[in-house]
């Protein structure tokens, strides 16, 4: 123990990080001074960061206050109508392991405006979708474009908020969770002002539509400022040297690695029950006597829950190399939400459901953070959160499938919340391996 501390100390002072592996991480990104407080440049990435990330839940949340409308008008089962939920996160995780591709046939920030585009085209073609298969098509595109913008925008954010990470993710996270809140509450009084589901579900393709402009006035910006300074720097000869051809990515093949694995099944046990809570919360309450305007409102409460502790975990855990305390804190948030909502779940819906919730965001985030956490190279990061991601949402996307077949065989949700309990309970045992010691050796291991 002794010895492996001073060699740790040794790496350190030598000026390598400890979860650098040499040969992979070199030529490694070098890191940005911390600085007492954030540009005017630094607020505005975040603020887009922000708007993005309100637009990637609502295209789900939205349905599920609706629910009993839609299965009324389109004869959709319980099984059927969970895969409006599951099949655009399934649709998250088969896109994730084609961000690779995408960054190279178009780059990060047309992969963005991509996937914003592709939101706001399945949320306006809601408007006349009228069938089952319709509405599954429309959750199938509208997937594939949050999985690009979920890929993409993490290995953004390693590269330009290097020393702020659990801030950048934090925001993000809780703005993915935030805009889940909104479409939970707000799509059933636009169906009710407009007296059609379809309005409701159709909605949220301004604000996407409204991202892309942003998005793209952004890095316009951002583009024309860089040409003026490296011009500037040229004429007054005090510039760096361009390198004549960019730093090839290095190649991991994380399908090989372990630890890719078990994030990415730590990330998934963790979607499988935001996505499950997110299907059949308001439904199991329905069932329990409850309207939908007050169902969708405590779904609307659990994500708010969710969104503060999106922010608030990651920033409480940043100054901790280990975030494993905090990992099992909002598991275990989690772990007593669910088992409220099993045991008495009429005594005080608001109060599990914001437990649920905090313990949900907080992980939620904090886990992609520590996916992050394993390399210092921002571009060997983002391809680890990519394929932490497209396996994550994979696994999260067989949850709400077999808790409506639950609900179908049963006749109520007790076996669904017992099965999300299990699972919460896998994944604390799962989260002892994440040990920051073990950072430097994941890249070598199988």
């Amino acid at each position: 123990m002794v010895n492996h501390q001073f060699d740790s100390l040794s790496t350190l002072r030598q000026g390598q990080p400890v979860n650098q592996t040499p040969g992979i991480d070199t030529p490694r990104i070098a890191r940005r001074a911390a600085s007492p407080a954030l540009s005017w440049q630094d607020a505005i990435w975040l603020a887009a960061i922000v708007v993005i990330g309100i637009n990637l839940r609502p295209l789900l949340t939205s349905v599920s206050p609706l629910m009993a409308t839609i299965r009324a008008a389109t004869g959709l089962s319980f099984s059927g109508a969970s895969l409006l939920t599951s099949l655009p996160v399934v649709a998250m995780g088969l896109g994730a392991f084609g961000a690779g591709m995408l960054t190279r046939v178009v780059g990060e920030t047309r992969g963005v405006a991509f996937g914003l585009l592709a939101i706001a085209c399945a949320c306006a073609a809601r408007l006349a979708a009228s069938s089952g298969a319709a509405l599954l098509m429309t959750a199938l595109l509208a997937g594939i474009g949050v999985a690009a913008i979920q890929a993409l925008l993490p290995g953004v954010m390693k590269q330009r908020f290097h020393a702020r990470v659990p801030l950048a993710m934090g925001l993000f996270s809780a703005s993915i969770m935030g805009g889940g809140g909104l479409g939970a509450s707000l799509s059933p009084y636009a169906a009710k002002l407009s007296g059609s589901w379809h309005a409701g579900l159709a909605v949220w393709a301004v604000p996407a539509a409204l991202a892309c402009a942003c998005w793209f006035a952004l890095n316009r910006l951002a583009s024309s400022s860089r040409s003026y300074s490296e011009r500037h720097a040229g004429a007054c000869g005090t510039g760096h040297r361009t390198a004549t051809h960019a730093t090839r990515t290095p190649h991991v093949a994380m399908w090989r690695k372990r630890r890719a694995w078990a994030l990415g099944l730590h990330f998934g046990l963790v979607n499988g029950g935001y996505t499950t809570l997110v299907a059949w919360l308001p439904a199991y309450y329905q069932q329990r006597g409850a309207s939908v305007a007050h169902s969708g409102s405590l779904l609307a409460a659990m994500t708010v829950f969710q969104a503060a502790s999106a922010l608030l975990l990651p920033l409480a855990a940043s100054s901790f190399r280990d975030r494993r305390p905090w990992l099992v804190a909002g598991l275990s948030a989690q772990l007593l939400g669910i088992a409220g909502l099993l045991t008495y779940p009429d005594a005080a819906p608001l109060a599990w459901v914001a437990i649920a919730g905090a313990g949900l965001g907080g992980t939620f985030s904090l886990t992609l953070v520590t996916a992050l956490d394993h390399s210092d190279d921002h571009r060997i990061a983002g391809r680890l959160v990519a394929f932490v991601q497209g396996v994550g949402f994979i696994v999260a996307a067989i949850a709400p499938v077999v808790a409506g077949r639950l609900r179908d065989l049963t006749g109520g949700f007790a076996a669904a919340w017992l099965m999300l309990a299990l699972c919460i309970s896998a994944m604390i045992a799962l989260t002892v391996a994440f040990s920051p010691r073990s950072y430097a050796r994941w890249l070598g291991s199988r």
